[in-house]
């Protein structure tokens, strides 16, 4: 109820004030689990794809968006459950993946659509960084769900880092073909087949949003910059 409530007035107002344009909705099918897994440029990301589908999507935030004091931590934590945002605790890394994974899975049970960006953070240049292979994997390994390759186009553009105000301008959303990884189905503990699985995601995802593509972790790379700008401030 809550998610059709705000999906009828936040996904409407994006759609009239932003225009998004859309190639590729058929490959989202119209019941049953799928996985939609995307690059990641943008907060905007998770309101924008849900925003041009017909079916609920779910993604998992971090649970500070849910449990902050106050009227202002309460209205957040609403407006997120009505977009459709899962919680999970990331402040313990090995039990924060582990809550990630199991409430994925319970997402594809009921027959529902999960989204994950397997960059694990937004990119911090527009750039495609390699994907993290335990959690899209893993899920997908364990309930044979297909996964949808999606790119998000210049959403970045929209809200830059540091930017108040959004510009208004038209994002893209480009989704490709479902990808079947029955072939893995058993191997879940192989972290080789993990990675290929993982990697082939990405060479889809790379292909639709014609990013350069990285070798290395979204999270290592914003630890390089942050490290550079920190050496640019230090004084001579």
């Amino acid at each position: 109820m809550l998610y059709g409530a705000m999906k009828v007035s936040v996904g409407a107002g994006l759609k009239l004030a932003f225009r998004p344009w859309v190639e590729g909705l058929e490959h989202v099918p119209a019941e049953g689990p799928a996985i939609l897994a995307s690059n990641h440029l943008s907060f905007s990301d998770s309101f924008f794809l849900p925003a041009v589908l017909d079916r609920k999507v779910t993604f998992i935030a971090k649970a500070e968006y849910f449990t902050s004091p106050g009227v202002k931590g309460k209205l957040t934590a609403a407006f997120f459950k009505g977009v459709g945002q899962l919680p999970v605790d990331r402040s313990g890394a090995r039990g924060a993946g582990e809550a990630a994974v199991r409430s994925a899975i319970a997402v594809l049970e009921r027959g529902e659509l999960f989204g994950i960006y397997p960059e694990g953070t937004r990119s911090p240049d527009g750039r495609l960084y390699r994907g993290k292979s335990g959690g899209l994997a893993r899920v997908a390994l364990a309930t044979g769900a297909p996964v949808i390759p999606v790119a998000m186009i210049d959403t970045e553009k929209i809200q830059p880092p540091g930017k108040v105000v959004p510009k208004l301008m038209r994002p893209g959303i480009r989704i490709g073909e479902p990808l079947d990884f029955s072939r893995y189905q058993g191997m879940e503990g192989d972290r080789f087949i993990l990675r290929s699985l993982t990697d082939e995601v990405m060479y889809a995802i790379m292909r639709l949003s014609g990013q350069e593509y990285v070798d290395i972790y979204a999270t290592a790379a914003k630890r390089r910059l942050a490290e550079e700008a920190k050496n640019r401030a230090r004084p001579e």
